[in-house]
């Protein structure tokens, strides 16, 4: 069985910063990519940013320069550091994982989700 779970969530005034976390557990045979995704209310979920093995990465336009994906694989681990918020970041961010629970499975898994948002 494999758990995700996120913290670091809150409120945060606009320029603010949160920081967002995420620890896989469970069976962890190999960890592919991880991401965060968020889903602001009445929109599709839509991907923030990811990052793979190697530790490259990608961010969706609207968070680049603002937003840091990092990850620890010792830990299993992937962290969003956030800059620079704006209303338009509020949204629940969900935790995402590519990974092999097995040598014969590959599956990807989700976190629970966690609330930011962001007003003055």
């Amino acid at each position: 069985q494999v758990q995700l779970v996120e913290s670091g969530g809150g409120s945060v005034q606009p320029g603010g910063s949160l920081r967002l976390s995420c620890a896989a557990s469970g069976r962890l045979y190999r960890i592919y990519s991880m991401a965060w995704y968020r889903q602001a209310p009445g929109k599709q979920r839509e991907l923030v940013a990811s990052i793979g093995s190697n530790s490259d990465s990608n961010y969706a336009d609207s968070v680049k320069g603002r937003f840091t994906i990092s990850r620890d694989n010792a830990q299993n681990t992937v962290d969003l550091q956030m800059d620079s918020l704006n209303p338009e970041d509020t949204a629940v961010y969900y935790c995402n994982a590519d990974l092999a629970p097995s040598l014969w499975a590959r599956n990807e898994y989700w976190g629970q989700g966690t609330q930011v948002t962001v007003s003055s």
